[in-house]
């Protein structure tokens, strides 16, 4: 189906991938150790029935040994008897492997130095104790029914012959795979490739894994170029969260290797995104906007030679379908946007300017952006409607909020709604007061308009404790986005502001599309 984007890819003549590529998600391990990021069993479990969902082969969900929630997290997600294999980390004692054992896991990450700087700095040992340790715990893995996957760790700054002689003696102790891991994001795709090749070479019965850091922007480019030297197996997170500068990030993984190498992945594409904002929800590490492939802006055009070209052919400006990884298109208007494009935007919204209209239209949004405005769905609507002296659409309004909150109170939050004469009433709870708002208006209209806060960004526009806030929410339905903005003293209500501002943007835009959803949407109120 997406054969038509491959072309771009390199020559498949220079690859030797293995029929099968297999995708180790270390999400709820190597990811979990961001810093300030700390994951409660329900969330690892939350997160591991999407990764499983997803079509990861394995899941490392955490390491056993370190605490009671962790062992208990893996315990709990290996008795989902979810579809992927379910890994611990484990270090290179019996303690940590008994652990492993005890949490139900089918098998164990069990990580051990190779390199000087690591064997003698870190554990004070010498590399004949290392070969012994491997040996050993790897032994007593197995005799304990477990799968092992042997780690050496900081394998790309290694001495080669300890390194093969490491790899060597943990086969013949019976790993079933091993993954000399790129610890600090040392290698180039050039190393990456020739340090494989080397080994599949010296070990061609070896069933070899890459796990690669990103310390220096290449985690992704080195797990594929270790792929295409004949590494059978990534290791990868979501989102690329992790220690430091994180790891090689799945959606980037599967994505390149599907369209720019034809390689067929185990993933299903259309729920990358699903993925991507769940993690990101329950880590509270937020995605970067040009992040690829997941980033709000990955998808987003605004300039108006892009826009103009887009709306001719999407594949102008788009190498990636935005459907293939559960995106949508989203056209922005801006201080760069052409008329074209904002005219796109206002039609879809069921505005249809004439062209002095338009141009007025169009004067006035640059206008806004030059002043260093960023120009949300919100503020359009209210520019066409000025010019077009369109009458003011709103059909959800707020009749009355309250909120508490306090050290000894849970945040909760409720709100009473008027949506075309009728009232609707719902309260919720919250981890603060404005999270408690926004819970309680999406619990109200949850039963008109599912609709998804797909992100919430707030800045302060002045100084002090009475600074005005402004804040940016994008919402969504189905393929349906929007942008809109409130500013306020108060932040709870600069929130809720901008909330149903986006709320009234999507409902308006869906009577625009379906003249029959008013009858159907007062029957539901």
């Amino acid at each position: 189906m997406w054969t038509r984007f491959r072309k771009w890819g390199i020559a498949l003549s220079l690859s030797n991938f293995a029929e099968k590529i297999r995708f180790f998600d270390t999400t709820l391990r190597d990811g979990e150790q961001t810093p300030g990021v700390s994951l409660t069993p329900k969330d690892k479990l939350e997160i591991a029935r999407k990764l499983d969902e997803l079509g990861v082969d394995a899941i490392e969900a955490g390491f056993a040994a370190s605490t009671e929630g962790e062992f208990e997290a893996i315990k709990l997600i290996a008795g989902e008897r979810l579809k992927a294999e379910i890994f611990s980390f484990a270090r290179a004692n019996k303690k940590d492997i008994d652990a492993v054992v005890g949490s139900d896991a089918d098998g164990v990450f069990l990580v051990i130095p190779s390199s000087e700087i690591h064997i003698k700095h870190k554990l004070g040992k010498k590399y004949e104790d290392i070969l012994k340790l491997a040996e050993e715990c790897i032994q007593y893995a197995k005799d304990h029914g477990l799968k092992v996957e042997f780690g050496a760790e900081d394998a790309t700054r290694s001495e080669e012959q300890f390194l093969k002689k490491l790899i060597a003696v943990s086969v013949d102790a019976g790993a079933d795979i091993v993954t000399p891991c790129d610890t600090v994001g040392v290698l180039t795709p050039e190393k990456a490739h020739a340090f494989y090749s080397d080994l599949v070479k010296s070990f061609p019965n070896v069933a070899f894994s890459v796990h690669c850091h990103d310390d220096f922007g290449m985690a992704v480019a080195n797990s594929v170029a270790a792929l295409r030297a004949g590494a059978i197996e990534v290791h990868t997170t979501v989102n690329g969260v992790g220690e430091r500068a994180g790891n090689a990030a799945l959606e980037e993984v599967a994505v390149t290797l599907e369209l720019l190498y034809g390689v067929k992945v185990p993933i299903k594409m259309k729920l990358l995104y699903e993925a991507s904002v769940l993690v990101s929800k329950l880590t509270g590490v937020p995605v970067q906007p040009n992040k690829a492939i997941v980033g709000e802006n990955a998808f987003a055009h605004e300039s108006g030679i892009h826009t103009h070209a887009i709306l001719s052919n999407p594949l102008t400006y788009e190498p990636i379908p935005p459907d293939l990884v559960g995106r949508t298109r989203r056209l922005v208007v801006g201080k760069h946007a052409g008329s074209r494009g904002i005219k796109a935007v206002l039609n879809e919204m069921g505005i249809f300017p004439n062209e002095e209209q338009l141009k007025e239209i169009f004067a006035k949004v640059k206008m806004l952006g030059d002043k260093g405005k960023r120009v949300t769905d919100s503020d359009l609507v209210s520019i066409a409607g000025a010019t077009m002296n369109l009458p003011l659409q709103r059909p959800l309004e707020l009749q009355e909020l309250t909120v508490v909150t306090g050290n000894k109170v849970t945040p909760t939050a409720s709100v009473k709604l008027k949506v075309k004469g009728k009232v609707i009433v719902a309260a919720a709870t919250g981890v603060g007061p404005v999270d408690a708002a926004i819970n309680a208006i999406r619990r109200a209209v949850q039963t008109i308009e599912p609709i998804k806060l797909d992100g919430y960004y707030v800045k302060s526009i002045s100084g002090g404790t009475d600074a005005i806030v402004e804040v940016v929410v994008h919402l969504s339905k189905g393929d349906m986005t929007t942008t809109a903005w409130g500013a306020r003293e108060d932040i709870v209500m600069a929130s809720v502001e901008a909330m149903l501002s986006g709320i009234n943007n999507i409902i308006s835009r869906g009577n625009a599309a379906d003249p029959q959803r008013e009858e159907s949407l007062n029957k539901s109120v």
